[in-house]
């Protein structure tokens, strides 16, 4: 990376992406020069963040080499006076010197996320969802250190769920056990997956609206495992799905954005989902579906004595059970059979 900009902004959420593109980042705009001359980190390992120092850094032309690289992580931390301080020297860079603003901490003041992002290049850590997290992990592979096939990348996507921060470490493991550059297929793969990582809500209640039932019984399972969810936040995520729908239903609302503002959605995407499923539903399985979550929610308060596990086990599997014979989880059916 020979183009060396005056300040960059790193966003995300997940603490191991954002530091793997953090890494990914400070490597390029160092380029192959040494990094103990080029790069001046500040606030690493949780220590304070001296306003002073950074500002000193970003005034002083560089001295042996020709760039210093200033890393603030978790920028957050920064109160909106020291960020002024901080901002003003990026109104008159100096040429050789970038400023890398790491997310986290809290909110970095927004003067100066404004005043880098006139002069960077924004970079943004976040995976996405469906298609683009797809894309992200098979691009993640494809510069990576070995060859997956088709089947192995789509088996590391679904297997890490929300972890995906532990992909650069799998393959570099693979790496390690098969040399660099080897083609992996998933029985070469499997040894090295470890743990199923982290689903989110949706992953559940997508596979329970296509009557996947032994997806959302796997989807269930990792929230409780994996995602570290308690029973109750579980029922809660069903109960939030299934009341959109009860809402929807006999409304008379016949567009998404519609739909968003009667259920006081966030965004127009989840409430098409609930106006979509609950037309396909209709009435009679809806109020099925929620006297099945009133009676789990009685049985997990001690009704019926069973574990927690089983009776969510039930409930994933009656409401499955329900969406079965509507157009999307049939043609859902048919996919997984043909792919079987």
């Amino acid at each position: 990376m020979s183009d060396l900009r005056a300040a960059y902004v790193v966003r995300g959420e997940d603490p191991a992406l954002l530091a793997q593109a953090v890494q990914q980042l400070v490597a390029g705009l160092v380029d192959g020069r040494d990094a103990a001359t080029v790069v001046e980190e500040h606030g690493a390992a949780g220590a304070d963040i001296d306003p002073g120092a950074v500002v000193d850094a970003l005034a002083t032309p560089p001295f042996i080499t020709d760039r210093r690289v200033v890393v603030v992580r978790e920028a957050g931390r920064l109160v909106a006076a020291d960020a002024a301080r901080i901002a003003s020297c990026l109104a008159d860079p100096v040429p050789g010197v970038a400023l890398v603003l790491v997310a986290g901490g809290g909110t970095i003041p927004a003067a100066l996320v404004k005043a880098a992002d006139k002069l960077g290049g924004a970079v943004d850590s976040s995976v996405g969802s469906g298609r683009a997290r797809g894309q992200w992990v098979a691009d993640q592979v494809r510069k990576g250190p070995v060859r997956l096939d088709a089947r192995a990348t789509a088996l590391v996507g679904e297997h890490l769920g929300g972890d995906l921060g532990r992909l650069q470490g799998l393959l570099q493991t693979l790496a390690s056990a098969y040399g660099e550059g080897a083609a992996v297929d998933e029985e070469k793969l499997a040894p090295f997956l470890g743990e199923a990582g982290a689903v989110a809500p949706w992953d559940l209640t997508d596979a329970i609206d296509a009557g996947d039932d032994v997806g959302a019984l796997r989807a269930l399972d990792r929230l409780l495992g994996a995602s570290g969810q308690h029973p109750l936040q579980v029922l809660a995520s069903l109960h939030r799905h299934f009341e959109a729908m009860l809402r929807l239903d006999g409304a008379g609302i016949t567009t998404p954005e519609e739909a968003a503002a009667h259920i006081g959605a966030r965004s127009v995407y989840p409430a098409k989902k609930a106006l979509e499923q609950g037309r396909r539903l209709g009435a009679g399985r809806i109020g099925r579906a929620v006297t099945l979550l009133a009676d789990a929610d009685l049985d997990v308060r001690g009704r019926s004595g069973l574990p927690d596990e089983t009776v969510l086990q039930v409930l994933v599997a009656r409401l499955s059970r329900l969406a079965a014979g509507t157009g999307r989880s049939a043609a859902g059916r048919s996919r997984r059979r043909a792919s079987a």
